[in-house]
């Protein structure tokens, strides 16, 4: 979390609690990745609260590398992909299914991207003030070209899907990307991630309907 570690380490306690509450919602087996993303995000806060640690200590070099690569490689290089992808596997309309495909198919590309930035280029984790900024030097023109991608592959596949329900993640998904862009633009990383994995606890909300409408379907 962008705030402190007992704050990172609180909020990976309780979305990783949400995490397992939504696993155990899971009727079919096309859901386990979506119900899997509060984990994901449980662990980036865990990593977090690694790196406020040895921020903060000066000391233990290696462990603050693992951790922001913990943090970033799901930030970075996973939710372009797996948002998409957790959609489509869920997704029943053949239109539907073909929009997501093409949407996974340029988060996938954006994944590339950024795990080739992660593996040459620097990335610096560094506390300014309440929160975390990861100085990278990455190149300019092509994170300028991956970014609304970027963008597009984590939100609008939220409201492509005809899942219950799943239409109000991604307007809360789209609320916090602007508030993070708008008023922590220099820790927009940190912060949108903080954010989202609060939001994630609408995901148990979403497999609950969606399991309650399908049980519904076979009663009937």
């Amino acid at each position: 979390m962008c705030f402190s570690a007992p704050a990172s380490f609180v909020g990976s306690a309780v979305i990783g609690g949400i995490g397992a509450a939504a696993q155990k919602k899971v009727i079919r087996p096309d859901q386990r990745l979506f119900a899997l993303i509060p984990m994901l995000f449980a662990v980036q806060q865990l990593a977090e609260g690694v790196i406020w640690i040895t921020l903060a200590s000066g000391s233990y070099q290696a462990l603050e590398t693992v951790a922001a690569y913990v943090f970033l490689v799901p930030a970075l290089v996973l939710w372009p992909a797996v948002v998409p992808l957790s959609v489509l596997l869920m997704e029943e309309s053949k239109l539907r299914k073909i929009m997501l495909a093409l949407l996974l198919a340029a988060g996938g590309a954006v994944s590339v991207f950024y795990l080739y930035c992660l593996v040459f280029f620097n990335i610096t984790p560094q506390i300014h003030g309440m929160h975390i900024m990861y100085a990278e030097d990455f190149p300019r023109v092509w994170m300028n070209a991956f970014y609304p991608v970027y963008i597009i592959a984590t939100i609008v596949p939220l409201f492509i899907s005809s899942v219950r329900r799943m239409w109000v993640f991604g307007v809360l998904i789209g609320v916090s990307y602007l508030a993070a862009s708008i008023f922590f633009s220099d820790y927009l990383i940190s912060v949108w991630c903080f954010f989202a994995a609060i939001i994630s606890g609408v995901i148990y909300w979403i497999l609950a309907s969606a399991n309650a409408t399908s049980h519904g379907e076979v009663l009937s």
